[in-house]
């Protein structure tokens, strides 16, 4: 098999993601419009949302084990597929059971998904380059999201403003285009994504299933061995909750300032792809906010700063209020995102490091389905402007949570700790003594 470059790790990275996300940007204008459409209220879309949470809080550390011990692309492979039945479902479903099996699979979809893509993308540019800087295509990546999802939610805008196609809705056609993209982003998977798999056939699925168990407890050895990832961990847990309040809310927001669901969709197309070039652009600011600020205090201030947009999300009167608030939201969103990854990729080792993306992102599914229930109850009893403002509390409550990164990169040394070696930083935030660290690098260089 022939060693890929940095750049062409880095080129299929990239490619990858953005066909990934692109059938999800064709999704957001018409998701919640959609269930709207054919007769859920609101409780029930949160409702039918928790069923996603739940999926994701009981599989997500299993499948992020079982990806770091038989590997990643087969793993990836099978998410791909069942996120596929998932969409094709969820374009014929019309009743409540439906569409909560369609966020099930949803789930099982996620919890396989997370992880695999980004951990393949940092190892394989570590084993070409064991110095080379994977923050750079990680913060691509959030350019890379931002185009994808804004160029997806044109396209449904769009069309949903051509209207009905025959006996088919306007809310429905972006779905069908999403299904016909998502079967191009397998194929590309299996073309683009080059891996060493630690073993392969029956028997090594078999030993996989066994091995996945420890990879995830030496994972969860790490969070509780550092303090510092324990608190990035947690900061999932208020983003996961608030981000309810723009993935959901806002298209029920935008409805009530305009006063028409479809023409409420049709902005959202237009609107939807702004955001996320405008998240684009966040992420290009990754480095500028590294240099002035460092990542840990960058990271802090764009927790906060995302609770103000959301706020005013909720608050302004009039389609381009709320619009404006939405486009700045997503421009902080884009800035956050790759801090706050790069914070955690620094505090992890190659064989646990799917599992520990596993960890943070189980922290955010099972919060989001708490979100979603509690931001939805209140949004029906009281308004969704309310809503969204307390969604926007919670978002900037995980601020803090960075300050122990913002210590330990304060007195890390200058010098970067070997691969698989504990750092002056994790034993310095060490909850354990330096012998129970030793016998976790023990366990590390044995599943190398």
């Amino acid at each position: 098999m022939t060693t890929l470059s940095v750049r062409q790790v880095r080129f299929r990275y990239l490619t990858l993601y953005g066909l990934r996300w692109l059938p999800s940007g064709l999704m957001i204008p018409v998701m919640i419009l959609l269930m709207q459409e054919r007769g859920l209220t609101l409780s029930q879309i949160g409702m039918v949302a928790t069923a996603q949470g739940l999926v994701v809080l009981a599989l997500e550390l299993p499948t992020g084990g079982f990806a770091d011990a038989l590997g990643r692309k087969p793993v990836l492979a099978v998410a791909w597929v069942i996120g596929l039945i998932s969409l094709v479902i969820f374009a014929v479903a019309d009743s409540f059971w439906l569409f909560f099996l369609v966020w099930a699979l949803q789930g099982v979809y996620r919890a396989l998904d997370s992880g695999p893509l980004e951990s393949w993308y940092v190892d394989a540019t570590l084993a070409a380059d064991p110095d080379a800087e994977y923050e750079r295509g990680l913060g691509h990546a959030g350019m890379v999201i931002g185009l994808a999802i804004g160029a997806g939610a044109l396209l449904g805008g769009g069309l949903v403003a051509l209207g009905p196609l025959g006996p088919i809705s306007a809310l429905t056609l972006p779905v069908l285009v999403a299904i016909a993209l998502h079967v191009v982003s397998l194929i590309a998977l299996f073309v683009l994504m080059q891996e060493t798999r630690p073993a392969t056939g029956a028997a090594a699925l078999r030993a996989s299933v066994v091995e996945a168990p420890r990879m995830v407890g030496q994972a969860i050895g790490l969070l509780r061995r550092s303090r510092v990832l324990l608190a990035l961990v947690a900061v999932e847990l208020f983003w996961g909750f608030g981000m309810v309040t723009f993935e959901s809310l806002l298209p029920i927001r935008l409805s009530e300032v305009v006063g028409n669901v479809d023409r409420a969709a049709a902005l959202l197309g237009p609107a939807g792809s702004a955001a996320w070039l405008a998240n684009a652009a966040g992420a290009a600011l990754t480095p500028f906010l590294l240099r002035r600020l460092g990542a840990a205090p960058a990271a802090a201030l764009m927790r906060i700063l995302q609770g103000g947009t959301v706020v005013g999300m909720g608050l302004l009167a009039g389609p381009v209020g709320v619009l404006i608030a939405y486009l700045a939201c997503y421009t902080v969103h884009g800035a956050s995102n790759p801090l706050h990854m790069g914070l955690l990729h620094r505090q992890v080792d190659g064989p646990y490091r799917t599992s520990v993306i596993s960890l943070n992102s189980m922290m955010a599914q099972p919060a989001g389905a708490l979100g979603a229930l509690v931001l939805t109850a209140l949004a029906d009893r009281s308004s969704v402007g309310v809503a969204m403002v307390v969604g926007a509390v919670v978002l900037a409550l995980a601020a803090p949570l960075y300050l122990p990164a913002w210590r330990a990169g304060r007195a890390a040394a200058p010098v970067p700790a070997a691969v698989g070696q504990p750092s002056q930083v994790d034993q310095a935030e060490s909850d354990d003594s330096p012998a129970a660290a030793a016998d976790l690098d023990a366990a590390s260089a044995q599943a190398r």
